[in-house]
């Protein structure tokens, strides 16, 4: 989880390129841009969120993504 807390962003890039593989060998399309934003939509919808929110003690930075039962806090 220490490691998934510094590098969570990256995950929306690297979704991006698995959709684009699996998206080529399920269609056969040469436009580009078309799905360039196919593939977008789809890894944004899966990231993972970063969201802030507001306790007694004050802020508290979450992680929650879809596939966690539990949000991670980020200790900011």
């Amino acid at each position: 989880m220490k490691v998934f807390k510094k590098m969570y962003w990256l995950i929306y890039p690297v979704l991006i390129v698995v959709f684009m593989l699996i998206y080529d060998q399920l269609f056969t399309t040469d436009i580009f841009i078309m799905k360039a934003i196919i593939c977008a939509v789809l890894a944004f919808i899966l990231s993972p969120r970063k969201k802030i929110t507001l306790t007694k003690k004050g802020k508290i930075k979450q992680i929650v993504w879809l596939f966690l039962k539990e949000p991670i806090l980020i200790n900011k």
